[in-house]
């Protein structure tokens, strides 16, 4: 849980849940299972069950506590739609984002097939809250699947997180898609990102009109230039959602 967080397209990490397995190539240099893994066995650690999946009750009142208007990164150590997460305990999170509404929460997946049948469920009636952001990792073509489901999600921004980037996404459509981060990976051992493959799903954005916002190369030494220059474009939505709170 941060407050305040160090990755780059978010202003905070919130983490009801945290604990993951692993469901496709992007998740073999997890950051976060290698975090929680290093206290696992210690007694009383906060990650004394490593990265097995936890539910965390105690931080569900959490975004009531941070008064100003941020942006949101839920379960940045986990994955809030995965199979051990109760549908009762879903609701929970869902109410707490609903009722707390100055901020913008980035929800993230990379199991949008539950997603898809959790929401559609949830708001049979009605669009999600505007607060509400709903996004997919994509690492590569394969996965494009997961931006198809995204689709179907009646979310005001989806977005696409295409990190770590293991290949292209030229055959990714963008249409539905509000916002596209791209980063490499980082860390021992990281797999090449070329260059061509950023530069496409860039080019794809701005012909498009879509934010397009570049975390970062491989590792912190290497920087976050793109020809020569950064790029972290975000929705305009949520500028205009903090003016209108202040």
């Amino acid at each position: 849980m941060a407050a305040a967080s160090t990755i780059e397209w978010t202003d905070a990490t919130w983490n009801p849940t945290s604990g993951c397995t692993k469901v496709s190539p992007g998740c073999d240099h997890c950051y976060a299972m290698k975090f929680a893994e290093r206290f696992r066995g210690v007694r009383g650690h906060y990650y004394g069950e490593g990265f097995d999946l936890s539910l965390r009750p105690n931080m569900l009142e959490k975004p009531a506590e941070w008064k100003k208007p941020r942006r949101v990164f839920v379960d940045s150590m986990s994955d809030l739609f995965q199979s051990g997460v109760p549908d009762d305990y879903l609701d929970q999170v869902f109410d707490r984002m609903e009722n707390v509404d100055r901020h913008v929460y980035q929800v993230l997946t990379k199991r949008p097939e539950r997603a898809r049948r959790y929401l559609r469920k949830r708001y049979a009636k009605q669009a999600m809250p505007e607060q509400i952001w709903m996004g997919v990792s994509v690492e590569n073509n394969d996965y494009g699947w997961r931006a198809e489901m995204l689709r179907e999600v009646r979310a005001t921004i989806r977005f696409l997180s295409v990190e770590p980037m293991l290949g292209p996404i030229d055959r990714v459509a963008l249409d539905g898609i509000a916002w596209v981060i791209v980063g490499g990976e980082s860390g021992h051992g990281h797999r090449p990102m070329n260059v061509e493959w950023v530069r496409d799903v860039r080019d794809r954005c701005g012909f498009a009109g879509i934010p397009f916002f570049f975390k970062q190369w491989h590792k912190k030494n290497t920087g976050r230039l793109l020809d020569g220059r950064t790029w972290d474009e975000i929705p305009k939505h949520f500028q205009m959602r903090c003016e209108c709170l202040l």
